[in-house]
């Protein structure tokens, strides 16, 4: 509670009677929009959701997008491994009641969720939400949020007292609200909005510090105070870090960047790092990782005159690069404009300790002035330097498009999102550039097959689009190029056990001359030959697995590559038999803290037996 709070502004100590509240404002027919990602008022909408369950004269619509969801494990030693983590991060945090629902297909005919950004792979076993799905880039989604009528939105919110009165931060998530309410203001759009006080929430000063005029009420309680859904970092492998390492050289001191979610942009964080503290080892590295080739557009000094941030998601990795002093060109007195932001425990916490003049120069914005440069565009041309927008693709084709949201089944994986957007500004800003990463190839063993394609049945990027493209065997620059150079490009940074049929397909569709060879730089694209690049460096810690701390513990952090060789391995009879021989013929005492992580420190069947010397086996080489 806090003392001063306006009077037309209620507060409320349980989710029910807000719920009730909310009904009596604005009728049986509830438009509700829900923030992306963190800043969903979870109570509330479950509340709101029970409601709907209960009286089926209630018509609850659901607009949102990035539904955050616990780690569903499956059963055997993922089950082991993650359960506990599972239960350490997440275990406070409220399910969303109608996501459950949409899981089980128990949806009520009353209810409908559309979404317009899936949280990854998390929908595509569900019709209901294939079917709901609204295909809308980032800065669309805001006109689809006044399209729909929305009339109540809930968000999460920070909250501190100023001068006696309450202030309420949006925190996390200025993306769509600040610009919602300019609207409103301006006579517009007419919603309701109610907050939900989170206690951990870090309160951001900038476009989304408001007035309690600007809410219709608050829930606030300690019942429904709950823990920041948090995602640990996840290690980074070989593969990542090359992709980070190649895009490192692709960054020009004095311009402007954007990043994502992610071990790319961890990868990409770090290699800027060893760049500006130790060039003459991060020039040793890319020399190694490039194998002989040439290299494109490669910028390899220290950061002297320090990079802008902008970015629509504001990710932990700009904390470090601002530490480490590669953010630090000032732009209307901030180091980084965000529009929302997710992290680990520490991001959070950081954000919540940080000193006040610090804070001021990390000032999060709207998606429009992110993602876009209609309003303010000269200001944002003078300011958006050299941009480069990093964004990761899940395929592409030799053609130069790019696949990042879905299957060409139609299913989608997650969304379009601002990858579009940055894209575009790469094309509307002198001198900016939009980098696609993606790994070369997926799977192990007779389930490999190559992210790089002749051609998808379904596009993101499309092909006159067509820009920079990282894997982690090098660039492919092929903004302005023609069809037959940009796939010779591409299948230079193809991997090559899938080189000849790449190449097949492309002479047969006769855009490639049919004398045409890949150079023999490029032919030994192989994961073995980054793993052995990138070696000495790994095992010096320059590229540790988790270069910003993690929340796994020294034991779970030791377990993650020996239960990813063992998945791996799994896909091949003979790669499990030499992994069970490993076990049985390990040399010295088991790992048995690892082992009892897992409980099998005292196997009690036959299969935990197994386990236990196949977990062997993988520690042994990993």
């Amino acid at each position: 509670m806090h003392d001063g709070r306006e009077a037309l502004t209620p507060n409320f100590a349980s989710a029910e009677a807000i719920a009730e509240k909310i009904i009596a404002d604005v009728g049986k027919t509830i438009v509700l929009g829900l923030p992306l990602g963190l800043g969903k008022a979870n109570h509330i909408a479950n509340a709101l959701f029970a409601r709907a369950v209960a009286d089926r004269s209630i018509n609850l619509r659901i607009f949102t997008a990035l539904t955050l969801e616990k780690p569903q494990p499956s059963s055997g030693l993922e089950k082991r491994f993650i359960g506990p983590v599972i239960e350490r991060l997440f275990g406070g945090y409220p399910d969303l009641a109608y996501a459950k629902a949409l899981h089980a297909n128990a949806l009520p005919p009353n209810v409908e969720v559309s979404e317009f950004f899936f949280l990854a792979g998390r929908w595509l076993g569900s019709p209901a939400a294939q079917q709901n799905y609204i295909s809308a880039n980032y800065t669309q989604a805001f006109n689809d949020f006044l399209s729909r009528g929305v009339n109540v939105v809930a968000q999460l919110v920070a909250c501190r007292a100023v001068d006696g009165a309450p202030r309420y931060s949006l925190s996390c998530n200025t993306d769509i609200t600040v610009d919602l309410l300019k609207v409103r203001r301006a006579g517009g759009a007419n919603f309701r909005m109610y907050g939900q006080v989170n206690s951990e929430l870090p309160f951001m000063p900038g476009d989304g510090d408001l007035p309690a005029s600007e809410f219709a009420g608050f829930l606030e309680a300690p019942d429904v105070e709950f823990p920041l859904f948090a995602p640990p970092a996840e290690p980074i492998s070989d593969r990542k870090y090359a992709i980070g390492l190649h895009v490192s050289g692709l960054v020009r001191d004095g311009g402007t960047l954007q990043i994502g979610i992610g071990q790319i942009s961890d990868a990409l964080a770090q290699s800027l790092i060893v760049r500006h503290r130790d060039n003459a080892t991060f020039l040793d590295i890319v020399k190694r990782l490039q194998n002989g080739a040439a290299p494109v557009a490669f910028e390899s000094g220290r950061f002297e005159q320090g990079l802008y941030g902008v970015s629509e998601m504001f990710v932990e990795p700009f904390l470090k690069l601002i530490d480490a002093g590669i953010i630090r060109r000032e732009v209307d007195g901030a180091l980084l404009h965000a529009a929302f932001f997710l992290g680990p425990k520490a991001f959070y916490r950081a954000l919540r300790e940080m000193p006040p003049e610090q804070l001021r120069r990390i000032q999060m914005k709207a998606v429009s002035f992110t993602n876009d440069l209609l309003e303010e565009a000269d200001a944002k041309r003078r300011a958006r330097i050299d941009a480069r927008f990093v964004n990761n693709a899940m395929m592409a084709t030799l053609l130069g498009a790019a696949i990042s949201d879905g299957l060409d089944d139609g299913r989608i994986v997650s969304g379009v999102g601002g990858q579009y957007n940055f894209v575009a500004q790469a094309f509307a800003l002198p001198g900016a550039r939009s980098i696609l990463t993606l790994e070369a190839s997926r799977g192990s063993g007779s389930k490999s097959a190559s992210n790089i394609r002749w051609s998808y049945g379904h596009q993101t990027i499309p092909r006159h689009l067509r820009d920079v493209f990282v894997t982690e065997y090098g660039v492919a620059d092929v903004r302005g190029r023609s069809d037959c150079e940009v796939i010779a490009a591409m299948l230079a940074i193809s991997d090559s056990r899938f080189q000849g049929e790449l190449v097949r397909e492309a002479k047969d569709a006769g855009k490639l001359a049919k004398d045409f060879e890949i150079p023999a730089a490029h032919r030994e694209n192989f994961p073995e030959r980054i793993v052995e690049a990138l070696k000495p460096f790994r095992e010096s810690g320059v590229l540790p697995s988790f270069p910003f701390g993690s929340d796994f513990t020294p034991v779970e952090q030791q377990l993650i590559p020996a239960l990813q060789m063992l998945r791996e391995a799994s896909a091949s009879p003979l790669a499990l038999t030499k992994l069970l021989l490993s076990g049985l013929g390990a040399s010295g005492a088991p790992d048995e803290a690892a082992l009892a992580r897992l409980g099998l420190d005292r196997p009690q069947s036959l299969s935990d037996r197994i386990y236990r010397v196949l977990v062997s086996g993988a520690l042994s080489k990993s």
